[in-house]
Parts: structure tokens; sequence; C-alpha cells
């Protein structure tokens, strides 16, 4: 079973990393499934896409139960991904992550669809272990501001195993590191998109503590390429976590510094004080993927932000 010629479902189809990964899909023959209530996806987006035969957008919230004809994958990329999206609405955003990722797996079984999990490398909190292997339990604050996300994308992948053991759905699961490209919301507070904007306009940029802390960042294509490969994926790991992202760790002041020359903006750099459970270090040991997948990233940062760049101009 491969994504070509086939039925998928992509939920959050309209967000930053779902509209890629739809037109992803599209490019390779497969009929798209697009879900999203546009809480935090854009139709934008897609809107490129909705004149195309085989894409079909469902404004749906995942907390609702729905169903739509046969479908041959799932893909649940259905949860608001930046701090202040995700802590807005804590209660939500947990139920988004339980109540409407078993609305999507039971989807997956009435079809025996096979079935993708968006989770996290906010799932090892603020780590112990660096570079952190998907073997790793994580340092999670579960009373903490950021908790909502963090533990709502833990059970996520607790229920997908359960649906893996009792009823035998398969699953793959990725553990997302910081992503970033065309497509980003320009408001939804992650540091690449505060970085590049506030640089455009000749801003101050914004570091949250002296800078120090380090991310590993990955281009957008590279991740979903990522995604096609482990869904496709029939090896017996498969269905054991994945961490995808750029192993290549630098200081959230390097990119700083990287935005504003590559710009040729003259903002300043200014300090304010690091929210609470902000993690230091941030960087995804990427054997696995090597091993099961092949896959590394291949686009460098400077590449990659001049792109990111280049879109921003233009929105």
């Amino acid at each position: 079973m491969e994504l070509i010629d086939s039925s998928v479902l992509v939920a959050g189809g309209a967000g930053f990393l779902g509209s890629h990964l739809c037109d992803k899909l599209l490019a390779l023959g497969n009929k798209v499934f697009c879900v999203d209530d546009l809480s935090t996806g854009r139709i934008e987006n897609v809107q490129a896409l909705i004149a195309h035969p085989n894409f079909h957008f469902i404004n749906q919230d995942i907390l609702d139960s729905f169903d739509v004809e046969a479908v041959d994958f799932v893909f649940n990329l259905a949860c608001p991904a930046s701090p202040p999206a995700y802590q807005q609405d804590a209660i939500r955003t947990l139920k988004i992550c339980f109540d409407g990722t078993l609305n999507l797996l039971n989807i997956a079984k009435r079809y025996g669809a096979r079935f993708f999990q968006a989770s996290t490398s906010e799932i090892y909190g603020e780590p112990l272990v660096h570079p952190q292997t998907e073997r790793y339990r994580g340092n999670v604050n579960t009373l903490g501001p950021r908790a909502c996300y963090d533990e709502g994308k833990r059970v996520a992948e607790t229920l997908c195993y359960e649906y893996e053991k009792i009823h035998g759905l398969e699953i793959r699961i990725v553990r997302i590191f910081n992503t970033y490209g065309p497509r980003m919301d320009p408001k939804d507070g992650r540091v690449v998109s505060n970085f590049i904007v506030q640089a455009l306009a000749g801003e101050d940029i914004t570091l949250y503590g002296d800078g120090s802390q380090t991310r590993s960042f990955c281009y957008v294509d590279d991740l979903i390429g990522g995604f096609i490969l482990l869904m496709n994926s029939s090896s017996v790991d498969a269905s054991s976590p994945v961490n995808l992202g750029n192993p290549d760790e630098r200081s959230v002041k390097y990119l700083a510094e990287k935005i504003i020359s590559l710009t040729g903006s003259r903002s300043e750099i200014v300090c304010r004080p690091l929210p609470q459970d902000d993690p230091t270090q941030r960087c995804p040991d990427i054997s696995r993927a090597i091993d099961v997948l092949n896959w590394e990233p291949t686009i460098d940062m400077d590449s990659g932000i001049k792109k990111t760049i280049e879109y921003f101009r233009n929105v």
C-alpha cells in the first residue's frame, strides 16, 4: 500500500504543514479530503487547490463525529502548534489531542486505513538527554502553561498504540522538531515567522531569554518528504515513533542574526524574559529516520530562510 492513486484524509489540511502535504499528495496522483475547521488553518493555504478535481475541502471540526467516503490513509495534523494558539484554550487543545484523534482513529478503523499521527518534540519537555532519541521519555511539567500541548500529544500517541494493539490498526507516528517555510502564519508566534516579520518591518527582533537556547530548524519540504516515506514504509520498525527534524542545532540568537543579514534589515535585537518551561535545548537524534527511512534533511538554512523570506515579502 503506497501513497499513489489512493484516497487520503488530511485533518488539519489547511494548516502550514497540512497544506504542503496536500500539495505533495495531489502531485502523487491521490484523491485528497482536506478536513479543517479553519480555527488555525487558513483557506488561503489551499486556495490554489480548490479547483483540482482530486481535492475536496471539508470545513469540519474533528471534535464532532463525521465521516468521509472510504479512504486508504488518514493523516492527523489537526492541532494548534504554536504556544499562543494552543494556550488560548488549553482544554480545547487537550480535547483535540484526545477526542479529535479518537474520531479520526475510528474513521481509519472503519476503512482499514493506515493512520499517521503528527506528534511533537514538545513531548520531550525540558530535555535532560541531548540530542533527544525516541527512547527518551521526556521531562515535562504536567502543570505548566505548555502542558496542554505536551501532554495532549503524549496521550494521543498512547491512544494510537492502543488502537494498534486492540484493533490491529497500522499506525505511523512522527515527532516533529522545529519546522519553517512558506505558509507559516505571520501571527502565530513561532520564532522564524516572528523574526522575519519583524525584520521586514524594520522592528526590533524580540529574543526571549539571552538567545542562547537552541533549536534545530527543518525546512518544510524536507519534513513532508519524511512524512511520505514513513507512511509508505512497511518496515517492522515503522510503527515506532520517528524523530523528523534537522540535527543542525543553532542558537535562537544565531537565527535572529541570520534573518537580519538575509533581509538586509536594520532591526536591533532586544531581549525579554524567557517564558516558563521554554526549552533551553532542542535537537533530534535522527538515527532511526536514517536507518528505517533513509531520510535526512537536504535543504540548508540559508536556502530555506531565503525562500521563507521571499514568501513573507509577498503576503
